[in-house]
């Protein structure tokens, strides 16, 4: 018999785990890419590398069995904010997020833990 850990309870593994993160930074960085307001910050951006980036994040970040390795929120974005990354630009990136989580079935209670973690993001990448 198989017990239950913890990680079975991760939003991770609600949200589909490692399939679903992929498939949502995928969807997630077509619609960032699509954006006119968004694009100017991703102009020199390896989207290859930067779409693996978001998802071992993510996934640390959800709850998955991912340590992530990649510089902290603060100095991968200072150079963001010096470019004039802003409030503005953290509101729509939230809102592209959220939406490819509804597209995916993603319920609207672990879409708002999801948001309250990305909020926890803000001060950290807008380098305050």
């Amino acid at each position: 018999m198989r017990m239950e850990s913890v990680e079975d309870y991760s939003i991770f593994n609600k949200i589909g785990g490692r399939g679903a993160v992929h498939l949502v930074v995928e969807q997630f960085y077509d619609k960032v890419m699509s954006d006119k307001i968004l694009i100017p910050f991703f102009e020199n951006a390896d989207m290859q590398i930067q779409r693996g980036k978001m998802k071992a994040f993510l996934m640390m970040a959800l709850g998955g069995p991912i340590k992530f390795t990649g510089k902290d929120l603060r100095h991968a974005h200072v150079h963001l904010v010096k470019a004039g990354l802003t409030d503005e630009h953290f509101d729509r990136v939230a809102v592209y997020l959220d939406d490819v989580l509804e597209q995916n079935g993603v319920t609207v209670e672990l879409r708002e833990i999801i948001a309250s973690v990305v909020e926890q993001c803000r001060e950290a990448v807008l380098d305050r």
